[in-house]
């Protein structure tokens, strides 16, 4: 297919939870490393067509023309493109926004544009996976993801893990709608200033994750897989407290999660810096009926909101628009 024939190319991008890391010591060579889920129900969207000019408009347009000029450079295209953002993750609340406005944009001119280049390649060159991989994973591949850390090299971490999420299971998300996390040149100064992380901890995560996690995930034991998920996120919520003013971000956040344990949840958390937390449970019924009881305490105050999401056990998704009015649509697995 010649680049005159694509007429457009719509690109699809889930958001992600980031569940927590496994060794922020780093005494063995790598650091990082980190637990992810690919979710349903939140995305960014990004069309993109053939110009001479370039224009970006909708939602998040200052920071996807940004990576769009960017990599337009790098390539020397004497061509523009029209990018339109239907839809986007909300930015900084802790869901990978920032990672998949640049995955999609830039998956999507490379294909416009025939770039040999590939999702970890755009992702290191828009600066983002410095720290994590489960963004790019979750574009890739989707599902639950376990990365390794990132060595000597300087590139985003790769994924050591991948297990499909079971489909009875269901996600309650809470979201402050008057918060947001810590990014940009605060999240750099946190890590600078934290202390030193024990590696006897660092070895606690590593084992709560090889044996209890993942068989948990395996055996689709959603107690076990749970209490292990809130043992790492107490564990790696304490170590950040000093920076985010808690084991959570959002103090309305955290007093709903607290409430959520006292119902008998047995994994909740927060996504990366939050606010955003999140509730493992069993079924769609269990997640309804907890939403419901949710809503009627919080009453009149109306900061918290809440979704119900599942675990996406799939990637981004691709579709390319030609001149003849043919479609071919590509899910990444």
């Amino acid at each position: 297919m010649t680049h005159s024939a694509i007429q457009r190319i719509i690109v699809t991008a889930p958001a992600r939870l980031h569940m927590g890391f496994l060794d922020l010591n780093g005494g063995l060579g790598r650091n990082f490393g980190s637990l992810g889920l690919t979710i349903s129900g939140l995305a960014t969207t990004v069309s993109v067509e053939p110009a001479e000019l370039l224009s970006v408009q909708g939602p998040e347009a200052p920071r996807a023309e940004k990576i769009a000029r960017l990599l337009l450079a790098r390539h020397e295209e004497s061509h523009g493109a029209r990018i339109v953002i239907t839809e986007a993750i909300p930015a900084h609340v802790g869901l990978g926004s920032g990672t998949q406005l640049a995955l999609a944009v830039g998956v999507a001119l490379a294909k416009l544009f025939r770039w040999d280049m590939n999702t970890r390649a755009i992702a290191h060159f828009a600066g983002r996976g410095s720290r994590s991989g489960i963004g790019i994973g979750a574009f890739d591949i989707g599902g639950f993801l376990v990365d390794g850390g990132r060595g000597d090299r300087v590139e985003p971490p790769r994924i050591v893990a991948r297990m499909p999420f079971p489909a009875a299971w269901r996600i309650l998300l809470v979201f402050d709608k008057q918060g947001h996390g810590i990014h940009g040149e605060k999240e750099t100064s946190a890590f600078a200033d934290l202390p030193e992380f024990p590696a006897a901890t660092a070895a606690e995560l590593c084992r709560l994750t090889l044996m209890q996690v993942l068989p948990a995930l395996q055996d689709e034991d959603i107690v076990s897989f749970g209490r292990a998920i809130g043992a790492v996120q107490k564990i790696v919520g304490d170590y950040f407290a000093p920076a985010q003013g808690g084991r959570f971000t959002s103090p309305a956040v955290t007093d709903a999660l607290h409430w959520f344990e006292d119902q008998g949840v047995a994994g909740v958390g927060q996504s990366s810096w939050g606010p955003t937390g999140f509730a493992l449970l069993a079924s769609e019924t269990q997640a309804h009926s907890l939403l419901r009881t949710a809503q009627a305490r919080q009453g009149n105050n109306n900061q918290l909101s809440f979704a119900i999401v599942n675990g996406l056990n799939r990637g981004g998704a691709i579709q390319i628009q030609t001149l003849d009015n043919r479609q071919r649509v590509s899910n990444l697995k």
